[in-house]
């Protein structure tokens, strides 16, 4: 739904766009590609009047390359990057232009590109040896959205399987592979659970629309679902649905517990780290236990100014992306959680969205 909206946006903008980086004192910029990059993040952005692209951000930030895919391979990815999955010393790039390019993690270089039996994907989850890709299909049609099953020796899609509409984050535990259903254009209220062993699929209910998932200390599922806005025949809002925090036992597909947001709050944005759940709510950072069983009361971060499009944490850093005005290239926010300041501002790609540690 984010790229309809986003789409509309982007073409009432005009401009050109050049990478570079933050001119903060303490960051590096590097002008050819290193061929190594690990040891740092990953931060994707989807793009939109110019090619999505990946920025390579070092552990302690003192070099950043913009555009690593192009700078080793000479060519684009395309709009819009979606997202990215690994396995082992492979990643996979996922565009909304219907192609999976297949990379060595750390030198950048592709391997291979997927561009049969997709369909609008979005995210991808690797379970015993295979790749699993969530496709909208049509975003507007209700009964033709998909998981993608990917040979990844052969780089092939091998079949799909059905699911609900609008189906976006995919996580693997076990032999089961979860999945979080937006809605497509629309709204869904339902995590499809797909058994790997035969593929047959079942559905547990949850908040309307659900995004975010992770898997906590105890091995449950966690959801983040945004809730939705009620809108009558001339799209004028009436009404809202609630956002909740559901924790689900993945063993028996059963709720475990839900915490629910007041009438007219609307997460997004979820991170997960030794026990503590970080999100986003009206430009701000709240932090709870993953025991807690009620929501926080106050934030740790306050975002105001900002258009948080991203976000995620490792050790004692936590990355907010920057959208700006979905114009403009995007900043790489970085706060230092032992006293939640802003400790970096890093310029990357137009429209970030992700950060992956590499």
């Amino acid at each position: 739904m984010k790229n309809y909206f986003k789409s509309i946006m982007l073409l009432l903008s005009l401009g050109l766009f050049v990478f570079s980086c933050s001119d903060d004192d303490n960051i590096t910029p590097i002008e050819n590609p290193s061929g190594t990059y690990e040891n740092g993040m990953l931060v994707l952005a989807e793009g939109g009047s110019i090619s999505g692209s990946v920025s390579y951000v070092s552990s302690d930030f003192t070099e950043v390359e913009n555009n690593i895919f192009f700078n080793v391979n000479s060519d684009e990815l395309g709009t819009y990057v979606q997202s990215m999955a690994f396995q082992d010393g492979k990643g996979y790039i996922v565009t909304d232009n219907n192609t999976i390019n297949v990379v060595d993690r750390y030198s950048f270089e592709r391997e291979a590109t997927i561009t049969n039996g997709l369909s609008l994907p979005r995210y991808m989850a690797v379970s015993n040896g295979k790749g699993y890709v969530t496709n909208w299909g049509d975003g507007f049609v209700a009964d033709d959205d998909f998981v993608a099953v990917i040979d990844l020796s052969s780089h092939t899609v091998q079949e799909s399987i059905s699911v609900g509409e609008g189906p976006e984050q995919i996580l693997a535990i076990g032999d089961k592979l979860f999945v979080s259903h937006k809605g497509g254009y629309s709204t869904n209220n339902i995590i499809s659970v797909i058994n790997t062993t035969d593929n047959s699929v079942e559905t547990i209910e949850v908040a309307d629309n659900p995004d975010e998932m992770f898997v906590n200390g105890s091995g449950q599922l966690v959801v983040l679902s945004e809730g939705a806005t009620i809108y009558d025949a001339n799209w004028t809002p009436i009404g809202d649905t609630p956002g909740a925090i559901t924790t689900i036992d993945p063993s028996n597909n059963s709720v475990v517990s839900e915490i629910a947001f007041a009438e007219g709050f609307h997460p997004n944005l979820m991170a997960y780290s030794q026990g503590y759940i970080y999100y986003q709510l009206n430009n701000q950072v709240f932090e709870m236990s993953e025991a807690s069983t009620s929501l926080p009361t106050s934030a740790i971060i306050n975002l105001s100014g900002t258009t948080p499009y991203g976000l995620n944490v490792n050790g004692t850093h936590l990355f907010v992306t920057d959208a700006k005005d979905f114009a403009s290239l995007s900043d790489l926010l970085v706060f230092d959680l032992t006293d939640n300041s802003l400790s970096n501002t890093i310029e990357v790609g137009l429209i970030a969205s992700k950060v992956y540690f590499n």
